[in-house]
């Protein structure tokens, strides 16, 4: 791949040494000159993220841009893949989906777009939350954008199963779900439904570490720090994953969780730990507010912690001036307030401004909750990102860790102990 990349940097030199005299006019006689154009790569393509990508291109087109989206469904990989294949051709899309740690890698592939001064003239550095614009701003310069955020450790309960068990309130720390679980189980229910895809088990995990102790998690998952890896509240984390994991169903495999959707809503499955996406596949199945309850997931340590998840946007040099206008207009429609509203309606995410007005009835109760929770734990430093969902750490790191919590979650010969003493060890091989 280096050699690829090292021909890719000297045909775009040649290519930049070409095109001199236009890059060297000012920006905005070039910006208007042009209709602004901008051609994105998402994997979104269907369900509820698939509406709201849509939205997003009449929100631009609406805006005066001409809009183009190619959709590359599946995994985040079919889509990088993509991404990959059209750097290398000299042929980067003008604007990505792109998120976590792979910003600042993917920007030493090929050259991004400065943000700076469309992101100051907007305000927008000082109402997203501080973790997102580290992220976003890499080498100091914003070159992506946060559009919606997910809090992954959100809790699910039906209300069947509930009224089943006699049960009215959620649990707020490991110990009242543990005891609720035990209730549901003497009452035939399955206490947790799964999905079986490998960023399940790894946010089963990441859920439990939360919970125990944002601190910890930061110091263990986000800094890597051996101390806090080998750590009694990682120990803890483990402890509590295996009790979860008796919970589950043992042959769910590699499903995603929605197949259990329908035995959750019957009250034959109990609670669900995931992020706020899944409010959007309960509506499209066609459930009602009143079928589950929602809110945080267990907390130990008194103030609420906030497992983080993100989507955003990168934005890739291109010499045209009908793409720099698309792009600084694109920039423009992804932080205003309007669009932040209409994308995180559609898809059950809050929006990454933490200044907009829930109160809307496009908004549900949890929604509004998540949006207060963020707010919240932003004050008292509990904001950590989400291992399993690509943001705490790089690409190679996630993978290692993750294969190491998958295997534990289905292999309940291994102790959490063991757990615990695979995960350092995966840490420090791929560190190494």
């Amino acid at each position: 791949m280096s050699n690829s990349l090292s021909s890719y940097q000297l045909n775009r030199r040649n290519l930049l040494a070409a095109s001199t005299a236009v890059l060297a006019l000012p920006y905005m006689v070039v910006r208007a000159a042009a209709k602004p154009k901008i051609t994105v790569i998402s994997q979104w393509s269907a369900g509820s993220d698939g509406a709201a990508i849509t939205a997003l291109g009449k929100l631009f087109e609406q805006a005066g841009g001409d809009w183009t989206h190619n959709p590359v469904p599946g995994f985040t990989t079919a889509m990088m893949n993509k991404l990959r294949a059209q750097i290398l051709a000299g042929d980067p899309p003008a604007a990505s989906q792109l998120k976590g740690p792979e910003i600042a890698a993917w920007s030493k592939i090929a050259p991004t777009v400065n943000l700076d001064a469309i992101v100051a003239a907007s305000g927008y550095e000082k109402v997203v939350v501080p973790e997102l614009a580290r992220l976003h701003k890499p080498a100091g310069h914003w070159i992506a954008l946060p559009l919606q955020v997910y809090r992954m450790n959100t809790l699910w309960v039906s209300k069947k199963a509930m009224d089943k068990v006699g049960a009215t309130a959620l649990p707020k720390t490991w110990a009242e779900f543990n005891a609720l679980a035990a209730k549901m189980k003497a009452a035939g229910i399955q206490p947790l439904i799964n999905g079986g895809l490998p960023y399940d088990n790894a946010m089963i995990w990441e859920t439990c570490l939360a919970g125990i102790s944002p601190a910890s998690y930061r110091k263990a998952i986000m800094e890597l720090d051996d101390a806090a890896l080998r750590g009694p509240e990682v120990l803890a984390a483990f402890q509590q994953a295996r009790r979860l994991s008796e919970w589950m169903d043992p042959n769910v495999g590699n499903q995603h969780y929605s197949v259990y959707i329908p035995k959750f809503m019957a009250g034959d499955g109990g609670m669900l730990l995931t992020g706020g996406a899944v409010q959007g596949v309960f509506r499209a199945a066609g459930y009602q507010l009143s079928d589950y309850l929602v809110g945080p997931g267990p907390q130990d340590n008194g103030n609420q912690g906030f497992t983080l998840n993100a989507d955003s946007f990168i934005f890739w040099k291109r010499k045209e001036s009908e793409f720099l206008a698309g792009q600084e207009l694109m920039a423009k429609v992804l932080m205003s307030k309007e669009t932040q509203k209409t994308f995180s309606g559609i898809t059950g995410s809050v929006p990454a401004r933490t200044d907009i007005d829930l109160s809307d009835p496009a908004f549900t109760p949890q929604q509004r909750e998540t949006a207060a929770a963020m707010a919240a734990s932003m004050k008292t430093g509990q904001v950590v990102l989400s291992l399993a969902h690509n943001l705490a750490q790089p690409s190679q790191v996630t993978a290692a860790m993750i294969d190491v919590l998958t295997e534990f979650i289905h292999n309940k010969d291994i102790t959490p102990k063991q757990g615990q003493d695979h995960l350092v060890a995966a840490v420090a091989g791929v560190r190494s």
